[in-house]
């Protein structure tokens, strides 16, 4: 199957292989157990303030800015953009009442897959739409000595975030790497949509309640039903990719 799917990325994208060098992370939902409460801070907030977006519907916009998540649901219920004010006041509010939560567990097979990515020498980088502080602060506390900060992507990096692919092929710039020296590992839609549209192979976990076809429909070469399955198939992915 990993054989298959490796054949036809290369076929479509021209490469005689994929010669892997760093493995791009999505951090919520892949790295952390946090979507929970990002999908329930987002909608006790935005009723708040009399706007609608359910937990489910949070799910399918992770990856995005937080502004451009507040101006999608400014645009359908109001007809407008959100000003810039109100965008800072609605996001630090979200972020206060993400941060109310316990903190979020490491996703059960992420430590472990990437020890072995760090033990055959390739780099793993983190490429989030995350602007939480919090979160990218524990990332070197969760996980001791594997990200090098200047080689993250965070919201405050890019201009357009997911599903726009200019912040995988920023960790691309970062890195140094073509676009077959890396592959993607995302949990959301727009994200797999980010990495697909990067021209990087793009392997989708579903961490979430979403169904996992939304995933292989944004473009994901691989679907895993989460990261202990991703984990506990590495050797054979690897050995797809040889």
């Amino acid at each position: 199957m990993f054989q298959e799917a490796v054949a036809r990325y290369l076929q479509s994208h021209g490469y005689s292989q994929i010669q892997l060098k760093s493995v791009l992370f999505d951090m919520d939902g892949v790295l952390f157990n946090s979507m929970p409460y990002h999908a329930d801070a987002w909608h006790k907030v935005m009723e708040r303030h009399g706007l609608h977006l359910s937990r489910e519907e949070a799910y399918l916009h992770e990856g995005r800015t937080g502004a451009a998540t507040i101006n999608i649901v400014y645009q359908r219920q109001l007809g407008k953009d959100a000003t810039p004010e109100m965008i800072q006041s609605i996001y630090a509010e979200k972020s206060a009442e993400f941060n109310s939560n316990p903190e979020p567990e490491r996703m059960p097979g992420a430590w472990e897959v990437l020890q072995k990515i760090k033990a055959e020498g390739l780099i793993p980088m983190v490429v989030t739409g995350s602007g939480q502080h919090s979160l990218l602060d524990r990332l070197s506390h969760n996980f001791p000595g594997m990200f090098q900060r200047e080689l993250m992507v965070t919201a405050f990096d890019v201009k357009y975030g997911k599903p726009h692919p200019e912040p995988y092929l920023m960790a691309l710039q970062k890195g140094g790497l073509r676009p077959n020296e890396a592959i993607v590992v995302e949990n959301a839609p727009m994200g797999v949509q980010a990495g697909a549209a990067a021209g990087v192979f793009t392997i989708a976990v579903n961490t979430g309640p979403i169904d996992g076809q939304v995933l292989l429909d944004a473009g994901a070469d691989i679907l895993f039903p989460s990261m202990q399955d991703f984990c506990d198939n590495w050797e054979n992915l690897r050995e797809a990719f040889r």
